[in-house]
Protein backbone atom coordinates (compact mmCIF):
# COMPACT_ATOMS: atom_id res chain seq x y z
CA UNK A 1 0.00 0.00 0.00
CA UNK A 2 1.33 3.42 -0.93
CA UNK A 3 1.93 5.95 1.80
CA UNK A 4 0.25 8.58 -0.34
CA UNK A 5 -3.06 6.80 -0.72
CA UNK A 6 -3.56 6.01 2.94
CA UNK A 7 -4.60 9.51 3.97
CA UNK A 8 -7.95 8.83 2.29
CA UNK A 9 -7.40 11.38 -0.44
CA UNK A 10 -10.77 12.43 -1.72
CA UNK A 11 -10.95 14.32 -5.01
CA UNK A 12 -14.28 15.82 -3.94
CA UNK A 13 -12.81 16.96 -0.61
CA UNK A 14 -9.74 18.35 -2.37
CA UNK A 15 -11.80 20.19 -5.00
CA UNK A 16 -14.03 21.61 -2.27
CA UNK A 17 -10.97 22.75 -0.33
CA UNK A 18 -9.44 24.36 -3.42
CA UNK A 19 -12.54 26.46 -4.05
CA UNK A 20 -11.79 29.45 -1.88
CA UNK A 21 -10.66 27.69 1.28
CA UNK A 22 -7.19 27.87 2.73
CA UNK A 23 -5.26 24.63 2.31
CA UNK A 24 -3.13 23.75 5.32
CA UNK A 25 -1.17 20.59 5.74
CA UNK A 26 -1.29 20.51 9.55
CA UNK A 27 -1.06 16.90 10.66
CA UNK A 28 -2.07 15.73 14.12
CA UNK A 29 0.59 13.53 15.68
CA UNK A 30 0.99 11.31 18.70
CA UNK A 31 4.27 11.23 20.62
CA UNK A 32 5.22 8.05 22.44
CA UNK A 33 8.35 7.26 24.40
CA UNK A 34 10.20 4.16 23.26
CA UNK A 35 11.87 2.58 26.29
CA UNK A 36 13.88 0.15 24.14
CA UNK A 37 15.70 2.93 22.29
CA UNK A 38 15.37 5.73 24.87
CA UNK A 39 13.78 7.90 22.19
CA UNK A 40 10.48 9.57 21.39
CA UNK A 41 8.53 8.35 18.36
CA UNK A 42 6.10 10.54 16.40
CA UNK A 43 3.13 8.87 14.70
CA UNK A 44 0.95 10.72 12.17
CA UNK A 45 -2.80 10.17 12.59
CA UNK A 46 -3.55 10.62 8.88
CA UNK A 47 -0.37 9.05 7.49
CA UNK A 48 0.07 5.76 9.35
CA UNK A 49 3.15 4.71 7.36
CA UNK A 50 4.98 7.94 8.20
CA UNK A 51 6.75 8.30 11.51
CA UNK A 52 9.86 9.83 12.97
CA UNK A 53 11.87 9.70 16.14
CA UNK A 54 14.32 11.72 18.16
CA UNK A 55 16.18 11.65 21.42
CA UNK A 56 13.53 13.97 22.92
CA UNK A 57 10.17 15.45 21.91
CA UNK A 58 11.69 18.55 20.30
CA UNK A 59 14.06 16.54 18.12
CA UNK A 60 11.33 14.04 17.22
CA UNK A 61 8.99 16.85 16.12
CA UNK A 62 11.76 18.49 14.10
CA UNK A 63 12.44 15.15 12.41
CA UNK A 64 8.70 14.78 11.80
CA UNK A 65 8.79 17.77 9.45
CA UNK A 66 11.49 16.00 7.44
CA UNK A 67 9.34 12.85 7.41
CA UNK A 68 6.41 14.85 6.01
CA UNK A 69 8.59 16.33 3.28
CA UNK A 70 9.89 12.86 2.44
CA UNK A 71 6.30 11.57 2.18
CA UNK A 72 5.39 14.46 -0.13
CA UNK A 73 8.46 13.78 -2.25
CA UNK A 74 7.42 10.13 -2.60
CA UNK A 75 3.90 11.14 -3.66
CA UNK A 76 5.26 13.53 -6.28
CA UNK A 77 7.70 10.93 -7.66
CA UNK A 78 4.93 8.30 -7.81
CA UNK A 79 2.31 10.72 -9.24
CA UNK A 80 0.02 10.00 -6.30
CA UNK A 81 -1.98 12.64 -4.44
CA UNK A 82 -0.68 14.01 -1.17
CA UNK A 83 -3.51 13.53 1.32
CA UNK A 84 -5.27 16.36 3.05
CA UNK A 85 -5.17 15.86 6.81
CA UNK A 86 -8.26 15.88 8.94
CA UNK A 87 -8.67 19.02 10.99
CA UNK A 88 -6.64 18.73 14.21
CA UNK A 89 -8.66 18.56 17.39
CA UNK A 90 -8.15 20.91 20.30
CA UNK A 91 -5.14 19.80 22.29
CA UNK A 92 -3.58 17.81 19.41
CA UNK A 93 0.12 18.18 18.79
CA UNK A 94 0.48 19.31 15.19
CA UNK A 95 3.29 19.04 12.66
CA UNK A 96 2.94 21.36 9.68
CA UNK A 97 4.36 21.06 6.21
CA UNK A 98 6.57 24.13 5.58
CA UNK A 99 5.04 26.90 3.44
CA UNK A 100 6.97 26.20 0.25
CA UNK A 101 6.32 22.46 0.51
CA UNK A 102 2.62 23.23 1.05
CA UNK A 103 2.54 25.19 -2.19
CA UNK A 104 4.30 22.36 -4.00
CA UNK A 105 1.83 19.83 -2.57
CA UNK A 106 -1.08 21.94 -3.79
CA UNK A 107 0.49 22.34 -7.24
CA UNK A 108 1.14 18.61 -7.44
CA UNK A 109 -2.40 17.69 -6.35
CA UNK A 110 -3.88 20.21 -8.77
CA UNK A 111 -1.82 18.75 -11.61
CA UNK A 112 -3.27 15.32 -10.80
CA UNK A 113 -6.84 16.67 -10.63
CA UNK A 114 -6.44 18.35 -14.03
CA UNK A 115 -4.45 15.50 -15.59
CA UNK A 116 -1.53 17.85 -16.28
CA UNK A 117 1.81 16.10 -16.56
CA UNK A 118 5.14 17.81 -15.90
CA UNK A 119 5.84 18.09 -19.63
CA UNK A 120 2.57 20.00 -20.11
CA UNK A 121 3.37 22.31 -17.18
CA UNK A 122 6.80 22.93 -18.71
CA UNK A 123 5.15 23.86 -22.02
CA UNK A 124 2.70 26.22 -20.30
CA UNK A 125 5.50 27.91 -18.34
CA UNK A 126 7.97 27.94 -21.26
CA UNK A 127 10.46 26.01 -19.12
CA UNK A 128 12.63 22.97 -19.70
CA UNK A 129 11.79 19.71 -17.92
CA UNK A 130 14.68 19.95 -15.40
CA UNK A 131 13.31 23.32 -14.29
CA UNK A 132 9.86 21.82 -13.66
CA UNK A 133 11.49 18.91 -11.83
CA UNK A 134 13.18 21.43 -9.52
CA UNK A 135 9.95 23.42 -9.16
CA UNK A 136 8.24 20.32 -7.72
CA UNK A 137 11.31 19.11 -5.79
CA UNK A 138 10.48 19.46 -2.10
CA UNK A 139 14.17 19.79 -1.19
CA UNK A 140 14.81 22.55 -3.75
CA UNK A 141 14.15 26.16 -2.84
CA UNK A 142 11.99 27.73 -5.54
CA UNK A 143 11.32 31.41 -6.08
CA UNK A 144 7.84 32.47 -5.04
CA UNK A 145 7.34 34.06 -8.46
CA UNK A 146 7.95 30.69 -10.13
CA UNK A 147 5.47 28.93 -7.85
CA UNK A 148 2.92 31.67 -8.51
CA UNK A 149 3.44 31.31 -12.27
CA UNK A 150 2.88 27.55 -11.97
CA UNK A 151 -0.38 28.13 -10.09
CA UNK A 152 -1.49 30.59 -12.75
CA UNK A 153 -0.61 28.08 -15.49
CA UNK A 154 -2.99 25.68 -13.74
CA UNK A 155 -5.74 28.30 -13.63
CA UNK A 156 -5.27 28.93 -9.91
CA UNK A 157 -4.27 31.95 -7.87
CA UNK A 158 -1.68 31.62 -5.15
CA UNK A 159 -2.83 33.47 -2.05
CA UNK A 160 -0.59 33.99 0.95
CA UNK A 161 -1.93 34.56 4.43
CA UNK A 162 -0.69 34.85 7.96
CA UNK A 163 -2.49 33.71 11.06
CA UNK A 164 -1.96 33.40 14.75
CA UNK A 165 0.74 30.91 15.74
Amino acid sequence: MSLCTVGAFSMARYNSAMNGAVIMFDFAVRLEPDADTASVVVYFRDLPQVFSAGSDSDEALLNAVDALETALDACIRNREPFPLPRKPRRGDTVVSLPAQATIKACLHNEMLVQGVRKSELARRLHLHMPQVDRLLDVRHSTKLETLEAAATALGKKLEIGMGAG
